[in-house]
């Protein structure tokens, strides 16, 4: 479930569509940020790395 908060929360963040980014992102357990911060981490980014990603992609 959390892949999926994550993927809606990168879409939304993608289009500049704050609310719906940010509402996504609080859905996700914390349990879940601890898997997806460690996969980061062991591929040399943060969650904030990902954003600025997604941000400089955007149309």
């Amino acid at each position: 479930m959390a892949a999926g908060n994550l993927r809606d929360a990168l879409a939304a963040h993608a289009r500049g569509d704050v609310p719906a980014a940010i509402s996504a992102l609080m859905s996700i357990d914390p349990e879940s940020w601890q898997a997806i911060e460690h996969r980061l981490a062991r591929l040399g980014a943060t969650t904030a790395d990902l954003l600025n990603t997604m941000r400089e992609l955007r149309p």
